[in-house]
């Protein structure tokens, strides 16, 4: 791309950052960009043939420069629970002060675009990631990735869609971490002993701070 290319295709992708930050996501339209940014929409066509295209560039590029940064160096005491929170601190706490990205960020991956993003934070993330798990067992790996991949792709969901706040992320997935590295055997054996008598009603309240991705709502109760 020559130097004109490269002054059109800033400006156009500072437009797109500008107006997701202002405006949300469904006010990118491509007339509109090429106004603001004062370019032809030629050019934003040229350089961007879709809608699409031209919001997951806005996108890489928001996250290389504000998320994907150099991380902190891990201290050499830190236990798994805290590297993990560190590097989803890393990951999460630009979107805290800009949460109409991420919102940008689960509306770009729910489409095509999703493996360009993951391999794009699977980048930035591994060496960080390589160190943490270097000793550990394979398959506790891959359980700790099936099962946290998960709950962060259904917490930005339920983030997306307004049931929770974007401040109500980490905390949740501190909660887990910790149920993850810690040892539950004790509190799994209260199931056998304090079980109700043959046909007895169970009701289960569930607390203020029950966050799931089927969370029916604060204060439910219902049978278990």
């Amino acid at each position: 791309m020559d130097r004109t290319g490269s002054d059109a295709a800033a400006k156009i992708i500072d437009t797109v950052l500008a107006l997701l930050e202002s405006d949300g996501y469904d006010a990118v339209q491509l007339r509109e960009v090429a106004r603001r940014a004062r370019v032809s929409l030629t050019t934003v066509y040229k350089l961007y043939p879709t809608r699409d295209a031209l919001i997951l560039s806005a996108i890489e590029h928001w996250m290389a420069t504000n998320t994907y940064t150099e991380m902190p160096a891990p201290p050499d005491d830190e236990t798994l629970r805290d590297g993990l929170m560190r590097m989803l601190r890393y990951i999460f706490e630009p979107w805290e002060r800009h949460p109409r990205m991420l919102e940008a960020y689960f509306l770009v991956r729910t489409g095509p675009a999703a493996q360009r993003l993951d391999a794009q934070g699977f980048d930035a993330v591994l060496p960080s990631a390589s160190s943490l798990f270097a000793n550990l067992d394979p398959e506790y790996i891959a359980d700790l990735g099936l099962i946290l991949t998960n709950m962060v792709h259904a917490l930005i969901g339920r983030f997306a869609t307004g049931a929770i706040e974007v401040t109500e992320i980490l905390p949740a997935l501190d909660r887990i971490i910790y149920r993850l590295t810690t040892n539950n055997e004790p509190l799994a054996a209260a199931a056998h002993a304090q079980k109700s008598p043959p046909g007895a009603a169970q009701t289960l309240v569930l607390r203020p701070s029950f966050i799931s991705p089927y969370d029916p709502g604060p204060g439910t109760t219902g049978d278990a």
